[in-house]
């Protein structure tokens, strides 16, 4: 498969930097979509968005980078080649929950309710993102045959994809993405259908990835090491306990669909450090659509 999706003279776009943009984007306009309805500022959502997609890139770059130290330290240069693969999604999802937490103590903004709202954007993202990965020829599972392939009735392209260098791989990448698109609706029926309490959506997200990458994972060949251990089979397991213990202790919570008292009081001191950052009136009154 190639993996350059267009090259203008010296210039050659990836196809894994595409998809990485096409998931971020669509990520993003679902997130502003369900901000939203709960009055929290799309200048908000827009700004979280400006430094989390990089805070998220650099912590996926820096924790594979960590974990290949004998690779990334005879070809330094090849650690800003992010292009060319190598984001584990666990450094991504770690980096990208600290600056959450900082960035929603700052602006005073409800941190579990924007998490349950990311964490849907985030799944959507993973479905996408591991096309990324079938591009470059990455995140595949054992040595299979072509018989075994067509078994699974794949589409022919995937079957011709996951021949690479002399062999055919079990797409283990396709199983991945899959499983996150039916996540995806899971959660948003979820969301949408159910009374669940603040927190339990993210609760969900992390048992339901735990899950597959768990299982998914004993079947990669090009896991991320610790010793004898593969990091990602154990930052899991961990991701399944926390969401089973969170699930559990946020029942009290207030309802994910509740608007409440203190997103009303969120929403003014947002607009009211806007205001005061652009010292305009007419910008406060315009944003607050009297």
């Amino acid at each position: 498969m190639n993996p350059i999706f267009i090259t203008i003279g010296n210039i050659q776009i990836y196809w894994y930097s595409v998809i990485l943009f096409v998931a971020f984007a669509l990520g993003a306009i679902l997130a502003l979509k369900e901000a939203k309805k709960y009055d929290i500022s799309t200048d908000f959502i827009y700004n979280l968005f400006f430094y989390l997609v990089p805070t998220v890139l650099i912590g996926a770059r820096i924790y594979y980078v960590i974990f290949n130290l004998d690779y990334y330290s005879n070809n330094i240069l090849s650690i800003f080649k992010v292009w060319e693969g190598g984001l584990a999604i666990h450094g991504g999802i770690i980096a990208g929950i600290i600056f959450v937490l900082y960035y929603t103590k700052k602006h005073k903004i409800n941190t579990l309710k924007i998490i349950d709202i990311l964490v849907v954007s985030l799944v959507l993202g993973q479905a996408i993102g591991r096309w990324g990965n079938f591009f470059n020829g990455e995140a595949h599972g054992p040595i299979t045959s072509l018989s075994i392939l067509r078994h699974q009735h794949l589409p022919q392209f995937i079957i011709n994809g996951m021949y690479i260098d002399g062999n055919y791989y079990i797409p283990t990448f396709l199983y991945e993405s899959l499983w996150c698109l039916f996540g995806f609706i899971i959660l948003i029926l979820i969301r949408n259908k159910t009374k669940v309490k603040l927190g339990q959506i993210t609760s969900i997200y992390m048992i339901w990835y735990g899950i597959i990458r768990f299982i998914i994972e004993s079947m990669r060949t090009d896991s991320l090491m610790f010793g004898n251990i593969k990091m990602a089979q154990l930052i899991s397991i961990l991701m399944i306990l926390i969401g089973i213990f969170t699930f559990f202790k946020f029942k009290n919570n207030i309802e994910y669909k509740s608007k409440g008292k203190e997103n009303e009081r969120n929403i003014w001191l947002y607009h009211y450090r806007s205001w005061s950052s652009r010292n305009n009136l007419f910008y406060l009154f315009k944003k607050m659509e009297f």
